[in-house]
């Protein structure tokens, strides 16, 4: 593909997100790209994604230097603009980014060059009783030693509005929605529905609706399973619920899920890829859907994410199992797949290290 517009969204405090953000500036100058600095508020207030890209004269490729928070803001960006995303690796624990920072230039010849498949990721939206406010109080709170909030989602104009259907938000979350409890000593308490049909009323901390993408995030940390980022499906994992049904549920990716909160519930803040976006009163419900858009990430090779699975949450063998014997080699074959399974999604044989997929292509 041809780039015209890149948008660049920076860590400033990460080390080495200066120099890696030079030699994109730097490439852009040379390939006549017009390369804008997004910044994530102006003054004292946060702007809206639209604002953002809009002031970035709406880039054609979002460029994040950083770990898997940036990448989500960069994320929301590219999402807004219909870009391509490519995501950077200044981070430790993520799984979002692709690039390793020495390998900038090149993975940016690679996207001009068009040597790559652009991975379609699921994002979610949401429709809710009303629109999404914070507090004033709350705000002024949450702004200690920090930037300002995003601004509440705002109502999706191409889209019908109904007493039962609610409002249909103009937002987009790459890993979960969150609705959680803002009192310490007490629960929410929540109707979830999926489908439409009620599943059960939960007792919890919270309730979350996670993509595929956002399984090894909060959603992991509450216990919820690891799902292939490949996959299609909604992930709903209550946090500390006080009832015997503990388990997370997976749904069809055209299974929405509902929560409404119970008439004796305390108040619970939405958040949205980590942002707080909103507190909703007993009443108050929220719809999570798969969106109709998607995100599309730049990936110069398959994505061994299992690989990293296994080196990003430090995954070790059981000494049971390697005691009397050899660990199980990280790949047992060396020779193609036959016929019967060359339609599955399987490594190369002898296929190089994430290095080997940066190399200039022919």
């Amino acid at each position: 593909m041809t780039i015209e517009r890149v948008g660049l969204v920076v860590h400033g405090g990460r080390e080495g997100a200066a120099r890696a953000a030079h030699q994109v500036r730097e490439w852009c100058d040379e390939n006549a790209v017009v390369c804008t600095d997004i910044d994530v508020w102006s003054g004292q207030e946060r702007r809206s994604a639209r604002e953002e890209v809009d002031a970035a004269g709406d880039p054609d490729l979002v460029v994040t230097l950083g770990g898997d928070g940036t990448f989500l803001r960069g994320a929301r960006l590219a999402a807004e603009n219909d870009a391509l995303i490519l995501g950077v690796d200044l981070g430790r624990v993520g799984f979002l980014t692709e690039v390793p920072a020495p390998a900038v230039r090149s993975a940016l010849d690679a996207v001009q060059g068009g040597h790559l498949e652009p991975e379609s990721r699921m994002l979610l939206t949401l429709r809710a009783s009303r629109l999404l406010e914070i507090p004033a109080e709350m705000e002024a709170l949450l702004q200690y030693g920090r930037g300002p909030l995003l601004p509440p989602p705002r109502v999706r104009t191409d889209c019908e509005r109904g007493d039962e259907w609610g409002v249909a938000l103009n937002v987009t979350a790459l890993n979960d929605v969150v609705l959680e409890k803002l009192s310490r000593d007490r629960q929410i308490s929540v109707g979830a529905y999926i489908a439409g049909r009620l599943l059960a009323s939960y007792s919890a901390d919270a309730l979350l609706v996670a993509t595929p993408t956002g399984s090894t995030a909060y959603s992991f940390a509450a216990g919820g399973p690891v799902v292939s980022p490949r996959a299609e499906a909604l992930v709903l994992t209550a946090v500390a619920p006080h009832m015997t049904f503990d388990r997370s549920v997976v749904t069809a990716p055209d299974e929405p899920v509902g929560l409404r909160i119970l008439e004796r519930s305390g108040r619970a803040a939405v958040s949205i890829d980590g942002q707080l976006r909103g507190v909703l009163d007993p009443g108050d419900w929220l719809g999570v859907y798969a969106a109709p858009r998607r995100l599309r990430a730049v990936r110069l090779g398959p994505m061994d994410f299992y690989g990293r699975l296994r080196e990003r949450m430090r995954l070790t063998d059981a000494p049971a199992a390697v005691a009397d014997g050899t660990p199980a080699p990280l790949w047992p074959v060396s020779t193609p797949p036959p016929g019967d399974l060359a339609h599955l999604a399987m490594p190369a044989p002898a296929e190089g290290d994430r290095g080997d997929l940066l190399r200039e292509r022919p």
